[in-house]
């Protein structure tokens, strides 16, 4: 069963759309959507109101908790050391994006599960049973393979921190970062995604597909959209990797 897994879409439908356009000739069985869906784009309704058309299953990630659960982002914060200019511009955008998205809407994002499932293959957004913490990007084997090795799939695709990547590990276990659809952090441009050919017996594949997408008119879609984390986003998209607000 051929499966892709989108992930980290950040309100980015230019990009979304790009991929939808990919996963025509990519002919997956299956779509499961790896979380992070709408704060920090341009447009944050319309990218859950296309995923919510598609029917797609998904998990839920750390951008969407936090939306419906700010309290969330506060229990998080309080533990980090990045500076409190960041957290206040994660804050102001959050409210924002709440506001843009109402009531129904976020009532959608709470029934996200925190991992989805087809026979040999899980997908979590960062970690199980966490949606905010994953491995780091230099994370070696022995730490993917503690982390998700719990979970007894033989593959498994988690998202959030926006760099994608591929990892056989031993006793058949592959890890596969999905990377981000719509804000990738590895000096790429394009849009990512992963798509894993997975059984209950083993893994016969596992690619990262890269999408060109009109990086410029989802830029003129930031400035115009009245977002206060939109000038913070172009950046990040600017740079292909993270930055401060």
């Amino acid at each position: 069963m051929k499966i892709a897994v989108i992930s980290d879409i950040h309100g980015n439908l230019t990009a979304l759309e790009a991929v939808l356009m990919d996963l025509r000739s990519a002919a997956p069985d299956a779509v499961i959507l790896g979380g992070d869906l709408a704060d920090g784009g341009a447009r944050p309704a319309e990218v859950l109101d296309r995923v919510r058309g598609l029917g797609w299953p998904g998990v839920l990630g750390n951008v969407d908790e936090m939306l419906f659960r700010p309290f969330a982002l506060e229990t998080f914060a309080a533990e980090s050391k990045a500076p409190a200019a960041m957290w206040e511009a994660i804050r102001a955008n959050a409210a924002a994006t709440r506001a843009a998205l109402g009531e129904e809407r976020l009532a959608w994002l709470t029934g996200l599960p925190g991992e989805a499932r087809e026979p040999g293959l899980a997908v979590v957004h960062a970690r199980p049973g966490d949606c905010w913490r994953a491995p780091g990007i230099d994370a070696d084997e022995a730490e993917l393979a503690e982390t998700y090795g719990p979970l007894g799939a033989l593959v498994v695709v988690y998202g959030h921190t926006h760099v994608p990547g591929v990892r056989r590990l031993g006793r058949g276990l592959t890890v596969v970062n999905a990377g981000s659809v719509g804000l990738p952090f590895d000096g790429e441009a394009r849009a990512s995604y992963a798509l894993v050919a997975a059984t209950k017996t083993g893994c016969s594949s596992a690619t990262i597909r890269r999408v060109e997408y009109d990086v410029e008119r989802e830029l003129r879609e930031l400035a115009s959209c009245g977002l206060p984390g939109s000038a913070w986003t172009a950046k990040m998209i600017r740079a292909k990797g993270p930055a401060m607000p």
